[in-house]
């Protein structure tokens, strides 16, 4: 295989994890993610990766709703730690070596995040899973998967959707909605699309680092975006 790119961040949507059910993990979809994964990580592609929680989150946000703002991103929080626990036991089961780094601190189940660790792990050849965000509430996983991108030093943040890439408008609700193959930051926020949290583009591009919008759906999607292959979006500094 050869990939564009040689140290990634994957930003994994949790309905990813759920397969046909919409909730929970399903067997099917977090090992053909696994195997993919061991696929690029014998590329010699250093493997990053922030997975969200909405798989878990979404049954428990009607009960949020009455919750301190701080306290419903906690336990969004948490789902990021339940996922990112299954995604290392998936890519153990293949042979992949993985460890995960928790902003919010569950000692008893993942380590807490600390650069010097994580750099280390990934010259070792580990996948390093990022999960509780940035361990604060008010923001997001996409925000939190591009700072960790950032202190990585990644080449790109594949960022994965529930579509193909950026629209002017959601397509499945608007059929006249526009695709842009690529798109600059400013446009982006300009614009306030929704497929990637602001504040995680308004950072992107203050460190000039390009992010790769594609969707999760699709068979071997993983495999196809390392490639530069498939269908997507890019955001990143034009001229």
């Amino acid at each position: 295989m050869k990939a564009v790119y040689k140290r990634v961040l994957f930003k994994l949507s949790g309905e990813g994890l759920a397969g046909p059910s919409g909730y929970g993990v399903d067997v099917q979809a977090i090992q053909s993610l696994a195997a993919q994964i061991k696929d690029i990580i014998s590329s010699k592609v250093e493997v990053c990766i922030v997975i969200g929680g909405g798989n878990i989150f979404r049954g428990a946000k009607d009960f949020a709703a009455g919750l301190d703002r701080s306290q419903a991103d906690q336990v969004g929080m948490l789902a990021t730690v339940m996922n990112a626990v299954f995604l290392r036991g998936a890519l153990s089961s293949v042979g992949v070596e993985a460890v995960v780094l928790s902003g919010l601190s569950v000692p008893k189940v993942c380590e807490d995040y600390n650069f010097a660790a994580a750099m280390e792990y990934l010259r070792q050849g580990k996948v390093v899973i990022f999960a509780g965000g940035t361990g604060n509430p008010y923001f997001t996983t996409d925000t939190g998967a591009v700072l960790r991108a950032v202190e990585m030093h990644c080449d790109v943040v594949l960022k994965s959707s529930q579509v193909d890439g950026v629209y002017s408008a959601d397509p499945n609700r608007d059929a006249s909605a526009v695709k842009y193959d690529v798109i600059s930051y400013d446009d982006f926020l300009s614009a306030r699309l929704k497929v990637m949290d602001l504040t995680a583009v308004a950072l992107a591009a203050e460190n000039n680092l390009p992010i790769v919008v594609f969707s999760q759906h699709d068979a071997d999607s993983l495999l196809n975006i390392i490639r530069g292959k498939g269908s997507f979006s890019v955001i990143k500094h034009q001229k």
